[in-house]
């Protein structure tokens, strides 16, 4: 499909300088993805409420850049940006993708992974099936099912490398869900606006029953709005118990407390 120049992302700086945060660039191949996918999304918005963030400037930094500097902080656990010459390719689960935010952006910027962008709601993974097609990235499928119910099928638990999860659901909701699909030595980044010692803490109990903790919590700020963001980096310690996930509901209705 091809691009509309009249909702072209400004292509020159300051924005594209601004990708130095994390100390990479996209290839102009990667840019014109980005391109892209900014099109089908306008597009895909007539039909379906994906975003309220249309605005060029807006996209890239809380669906481009923030998708991808939430993730940056892991890297000592994880491959380097996708221009190295030595990356591991990691399996990883984009966990209630939504529009495909931070999944699509993570399978562009790093074409050895494979991304799985899971959603429960069928119209929005149709959208990110297409997508996917439109853009060419044979690293990226996507998955409709309730993450309770991924958790706990075989062919996914304990599967992947790396979760993501952004704006799904409160913290120790997040982790219900990402760690029972997390290898033992896998990492889950839980993406959050404000973040507060007091999350930690709370945090910090439900994780050990989870088999998970803590590895680093990474604050930063968008470049155009100076948003607050946090990611939160959960290391895989321990066995997840078959328990958990719970039932479909029962996490979001009943979070998980301390013992």
């Amino acid at each position: 499909m091809a691009s509309d120049p009249s909702l072209s992302i400004p292509p020159a700086p300051p924005l594209t300088s601004r990708w130095d945060a994390f100390d990479w660039q996209p290839s102009l191949a990667q840019q014109q993805q980005f391109q892209t996918l900014y099109d089908l999304v306008l597009q895909g918005n007539q039909r379906m409420n994906l975003t309220r963030v249309t605005g060029p400037e807006a996209f890239w930094e809380k669906h481009l850049w923030d998708s991808l500097r939430g993730l940056w902080p892991g890297l000592a656990a994880l491959p380097q940006p996708a221009n190295s010459q030595q990356a591991e390719s990691l399996q990883v689960i984009d966990i209630g993708s939504g529009a495909g935010f931070p999944g699509l952006p993570a399978a562009i910027a790093f074409p050895h992974w494979q991304v799985t962008l899971l959603d429960s709601t069928q119209k929005k993974v149709a959208f990110i099936a297409e997508t996917i097609e439109a853009l060419g990235l044979p690293n990226a499928a996507a998955l409709a099912a309730r993450a309770e119910a991924v958790g706990q099928a075989p062919e996914h638990r304990q599967r992947y490398d790396l979760a993501l999860i952004r704006a799904v659901a409160p913290a120790v909701v997040c982790a219900e869900y990402a760690l029972p699909l997390l290898r033992l030595g896998g990492s889950a980044i839980l993406y959050r606006g404000q973040w507060s010692t007091t999350e930690t803490e709370q945090l910090i109990p439900v994780l050990h029953q989870l088999g998970g903790k803590i590895q680093q919590v990474d604050p930063f700020t968008t470049p155009l709005s100076q948003g607050d963001r946090h990611s939160i980096v959960v290391a895989k310690v321990a066995p997840t118990p078959p328990t958990f996930p719970r039932a479909v509901g029962v996490p979001a209705k009943h979070p998980l407390a301390a013992p």
